[in-house]
């Protein structure tokens, strides 16, 4: 049986992550390019283009048969790092019109985005918003 996952959480965990991945990017960028301007325009960029990206990608994993586990979230957190790191090459790219500071900008985040997003995925596995089935199981066990 699956659980009923609401667009509702996918949608707060998109923003939520944009949070967390847009200041990840503005940062490095700032220190690869050291200009901070150049870092704002990137971080800002990808915004729109990863929210989309990610949210999609929540959508697809929905589907995936891996149970709720440490290995789903793995793998989850290579196939993310996967489409966003391509994203934040050719966004940085485009930006700063330097191939290679776009492909430093890309591999520098590799690490930073994936300890930061495993973590973000072990966060929201332990919040109930959006999860009806483990709302009630969980509601149902306290009342018995």
């Amino acid at each position: 049986m699956t659980k009923k996952v609401s667009y509702k959480r996918h949608l707060a965990k998109t923003i939520t992550w944009r949070i967390v991945g847009t200041l990840d990017t503005i940062i490095l960028s700032w220190v690869i390019t050291g200009n901070p301007f150049t870092g704002l325009k990137i971080g800002l960029a990808e915004v729109v283009t990863k929210m989309a990206l990610y949210y999609f990608h929540e959508r697809i994993w929905v589907k995936v048969g891996i149970g709720d586990s440490r290995k789903r979230h793995v793998i989850k957190t290579i196939t993310w790092r996967f489409f966003g790191t391509l994203d934040t090459i050719m966004l940085s790219w485009i930006i700063s019109g330097d191939p290679f500071t776009g492909l430093k900008i890309g591999f520098a985040e590799v690490i930073t985005k994936m300890l930061l997003y495993y973590f973000h995925e072990r966060t929201w596995y332990k919040i109930n918003y959006g999860l009806d089935k483990r709302k009630r199981a969980k509601k149902w066990r306290r009342t018995s």
